[in-house]
């Protein structure tokens, strides 16, 4: 089987993250999590370094000579592994969220997490998300969107995400979050949040979930068609 990247791109609760999911279940690709594995990597370095407030490079190295992280999907669900141990809700927690932007802004990580992302793309039909897939991890990716919406309403989807976990907190936090990593990933040096040239842009701010995933859906369709 040939190659086949879909890669979704857009700011943190933009809805790409659910829609990758769906769309991945409903063509039967691989879900690639890369938001998930700088998760996993950011609560390593929290282990280490609790309630840290900036980044240690020594702590850094060690992360990645010394982290392992396992992707296993099991039936619509992916389970995220590191060092053996499930965290996948421990990664979603607010102290990863408030320290996520800072780890995976690092150079080495992300060249780190690059090789990995690639290798477990090979030779598959894989649907994957981020902030700079389409520009950076898979720039030659068959299809590219870029995914929008407004910061009121990716904070109340964010917010329903994290209490449909059991994880509370309040509104105005996670305004104040999501305003942080806008900013934040958009002005790193290194691999920022992007719009590539030939992305298709989706505004979801007035699309539900079932509409983000139907369109989506339908642009990746259309290529796959023109791909056999």
């Amino acid at each position: 089987m040939a190659q086949f990247v879909v890669a979704i791109d857009g700011g943190a609760g933009s809805g790409k993250s659910t829609t990758a999911r769906a769309v991945a279940r409903r063509l039967n690709f691989f879900y690639l999590d890369t938001g998930a594995m700088y998760r996993a990597a950011t609560l390593k370095y929290l282990q280490q370094k609790p309630h840290a407030q900036s980044v240690d490079m020594k702590t850094v190295y060690d992360v990645i000579q010394n982290t392992e992280i396992d992707l296993r999907q099991q039936n619509a669900d992916v389970m995220v592994y590191l060092d053996g141990k499930d965290v996948t809700l421990a990664i979603r927690t607010p102290d990863v969220s408030s320290f996520v932007s800072q780890v995976s802004a690092i150079p080495e990580i992300r060249t780190w997490m690059v090789e990995k992302q690639r290798d477990v793309a090979q030779g598959k039909r894989i649907v994957c998300e981020g902030r700079d897939i389409g520009t950076v991890v898979f720039p030659d990716a068959q299809v590219k969107v870029f995914m929008e919406a407004d910061l009121e309403v990716r904070a109340e989807r964010r917010q329903k995400e994290l209490h449909e976990k059991d994880i509370d907190t309040d509104l105005k936090k996670v305004v104040e979050n999501l305003k942080f990593r806008d900013e934040y990933d958009s002005s790193r040096e290194h691999s920022p949040l992007k719009k590539a040239t030939d992305a298709v842009i989706v505004d979801t701010t007035h699309l539900t979930i079932e509409q983000e995933i139907d369109l989506v859906e339908k642009i990746v369709r259309e290529k796959l068609k023109l791909n056999t």
